[in-house]
């Protein structure tokens, strides 16, 4: 880690957004993340062509910040001459790390693509452009949601992480011991490469509902419960999240995780706050 980088090892992650005001604000959010010193940045993917271009764009805007920019790229609804395509692009534009995933199933009868899994896209992305990029692959501490079970996604997992990634970057969740459980299997496995821990502010509970249930991500009972009790007091919910998910971090960090990935929601104040809570 270079003497430039924030002490405790923290990422961001944004989404491109589809407005221009949505963009102009993500420039001042990435101005003041960028301000923390964050080993890297990601952005998210959709599938598509117009949100593919999308990414791109905000990746180089991103990357203005002159803060690593690692984007998104998915194998699901991708051929393998597009993909080439996009590799040699992100090379070109000095794109020195990406997340690999295999992304969502298209909705309808929308192609799967050649590549089905995010090891075959890793091991593709290495046969194609060699060491150039740190590759980056998702964990899911409490079970990928199309998983039969917690054994099975770890075994996936470290599939992964055997076909040639750097790291890997958790989806987010509330319990500790859910992530320590996954790592120690996932050691177990022969996996040795940094498994980061995501985290997710709680700054609406509908939302976050809504999101938790899509990607099988838990929710404590005791938390809903409180968050529930706050009705729409935003300022209540805010400020508990906080506390919440502070003592989540210090925990995870306290316990060896090695950094933390932040999603942001395009947003810098509650990501803020809770950085600021562990540095103090």
């Amino acid at each position: 880690m270079s003497s430039h980088e924030h002490p405790l090892g923290i990422s961001f992650e944004f989404f491109p957004p589809s407005t221009d005001a949505g963009r102009d604000k993500l420039i001042h959010v990435r101005d003041e993340l960028a301000a923390r010193k964050p080993r890297f940045f990601s952005v998210t993917y959709g599938a598509g062509g117009s949100t593919q271009a999308r990414t791109r764009e905000v990746v180089r805007a991103v990357g203005e910040s002159g803060i690593n920019t690692a984007p998104h790229l998915s194998c699901i609804g991708s051929e393998k001459a597009q993909l080439r395509d996009l590799l040699a692009q992100y090379r070109e534009e000095g794109v020195e790390s990406l997340v690999a995933l295999r992304g969502d199933m298209p909705s309808g009868m929308g192609s799967i693509g050649e590549l089905r899994y995010a090891n075959e896209l890793v091991e593709f992305i290495r046969a194609e452009t060699g060491d150039h990029f740190d590759i980056a692959v998702a964990a899911y501490p409490e079970s990928h949601p199309q998983a039969p079970n917690l054994d099975k996604d770890v075994e996936n997992f470290a599939r992964k992480m055997k076909a040639g990634a750097n790291m890997a970057i958790t989806q987010y969740f509330f319990t500790a011991d859910a992530y320590f459980n996954f790592v120690d299997k996932a050691r177990a496995l022969g996996v040795e490469q940094p498994i980061i821990p995501g985290i997710m502010p709680i700054t609406n509970y509908t939302k976050l509902a809504r999101f938790s249930d899509a990607c099988g991500a838990e929710i404590p009972r005791w938390i809903r419960k409180q968050l529930e009790s706050y009705g729409d007091d935003s300022e209540a919910i805010a400020a508990f999240g906080t506390d919440v998910v502070s003592r989540l971090c210090q925990r995870l960090l306290e316990g060896g995780a090695p950094g933390l990935h932040f999603y942001t929601l395009n947003q810098a104040v509650p990501v803020l706050k809770i950085v600021d809570n562990l540095t103090d």
